[in-house]
């Protein structure tokens, strides 16, 4: 997250906590995957905690090349798999599973072109005002293709599924994604974070009214005490 170290763990602490709660709530395995998105912020929002002290603070400066790396993993290797992928999991409308089947595959695309330039591409970060810039080797065609198939794989999805309440969490992104491009586009990596603590509270959302739709559930009626007349 943008802003300071103190922030960034902050922001993992409530994310922590949500995610507990919304991994509480998963009534099925298939539901464990998507419940999962805010303790997985979690991480990453401690990760760029650990970047902002170590370039900071010298006595943190071993922590700054394995804590940048794994910040940009989840960013941008782990994210455009895991949402299609998770809400694939829940669908169970054949035709919308069958374009979420395509939609996971885009994603799983996106993740192992940015892996390999993760590995293969210079990689730095650096403090630039309230936020961190991070370089990400050279710009090229394909790099921009990638961001686009990135924002297919993770904002489309919602809007596909069945699940109701599932398009609040597709909009929650597209809206952070719209909001950081505009407005803080030189550190979108970082300031993009900044909407996880809103995206998480979605998922619980989005989670829990599943959960009152499943059915073998039992709702508040099935809770009272039947009756027998004679």
């Amino acid at each position: 997250m943008c802003f300071s170290a103190a922030v960034s763990f902050g922001a993992s602490a409530v994310l922590s906590v949500t995610g507990m709660a919304t991994l509480r709530k998963s009534g099925k395995p298939a539901q464990i995957m998507f419940a999962a998105i805010p303790l997985i912020f979690a991480v990453q929002q401690a990760s760029e905690g650990l970047v902002w002290l170590a370039l900071l603070h010298p006595g943190y400066s071993l922590w700054l090349k394995p804590a940048t790396y794994t910040f940009l993993t989840f960013a941008q290797v782990i994210w455009p798999s895991w949402v299609p992928c998770s809400i694939l999991l829940l669908e169970t409308d054949k035709p919308r599973k069958k374009i979420l089947y395509i939609v996971s595959g885009l994603g799983l695309l996106v993740s192992f072109y940015l892996a390999y330039r993760l590995m293969t591409q210079p990689i730095h970060a650096a403090i630039a005002g309230m936020h961190i810039f991070y370089s990400l080797g050279d710009m090229n065609s394909a790099l921009h293709d990638s961001a686009v198939l990135y924002f297919i794989a993770t904002v489309i999805p919602p809007f596909i599924s069945s699940v109701k309440k599932m398009w609040l969490f597709g909009l929650s992104i597209g809206i952070a994604y719209s909001i950081t491009h505009l407005f803080f586009e030189d550190y979108e990596l970082s300031v993009w974070c900044f909407f996880a603590a809103i995206i998480s509270i979605v998922v619980f959302i989005v989670l829990f009214r599943r959960q009152q739709t499943l059915p073998g559930i039992a709702g508040p009626e099935a809770l009272k005490p039947s009756v027998k007349l004679s």
